[in-house]
């Protein structure tokens, strides 16, 4: 059990620090306000924790040995996040269209994980490194999985209600503009820190 507080240390650093979900959920709690992104942000831990037990179950492994997965994985990654950081341009500069704008899905936010390399990198290392060494094994698993979770919420939970905070100071147009081009790039800047 004296393995958990470094896995939960581990958790909350790579879950806290920006990335793909949570540059997402920011912008999520910005236009749409934290109680509409909840299904997100479970999305997110709920694809994350089948992702964390896929790997702590070896296919982690199978990422490392086989590069050409690697890359189809930074491509689809990359593509989505050109793909999101298109929409929140035209959400900047085309207000009537925000009327009509839905946040991100429970099952959409869920399959994203297999396409974001942040999410594979954490699972990979995380079940490489604090995986608990006690039978049976899917105990050890199951227990990893829900720590990992039960920190990562919180976590991505803070990048979506910072959003919501922000809300209430973006009401005019002008501003939800900057913070909208302001996100593109950092999204955009994300599409392409994959590669690096």
């Amino acid at each position: 059990m004296e393995s958990l507080l470094p896995l939960a240390l581990f958790a909350f650093v790579s879950s806290i620090t920006p990335g793909p979900n949570n540059i997402m959920l920011t912008s999520s709690g910005i236009l749409f306000g934290f109680q509409r992104s909840i299904p997100h942000m479970l999305g997110i831990t709920f694809g994350f924790g089948i992702m964390l037990a896929l790997c702590a179950a070896g296919v982690g492994s199978l990422l490392l040995t086989v590069p050409a997965i690697h890359i189809v994985l930074k491509v689809l990654g990359s593509t989505y996040l050109v793909y999101l950081a298109w929409n929140l341009r035209s959400m900047a500069f085309r207000q009537d269209e925000n009327q009509h704008a839905r946040p991100m899905s429970f099952m959409g936010a869920a399959l994203f994980q297999f396409a974001n390399p942040k999410a594979w990198v954490m699972a990979v290392t995380g079940a490489s490194a604090f995986l608990p060494l006690m039978q049976p094994v899917w105990f050890a698993i199951a227990l990893f999985c829900i720590v990992f979770c039960a920190v990562n919420l919180p976590c991505i939970g803070i990048w979506a209600g910072t959003g919501a905070a922000l809300r209430r100071y973006l009401a005019q147009p002008r501003w939800q503009r900057l913070f909208c081009v302001m996100m593109v790039l950092l999204t955009l800047y994300s599409a392409v820190a994959i590669w690096l």
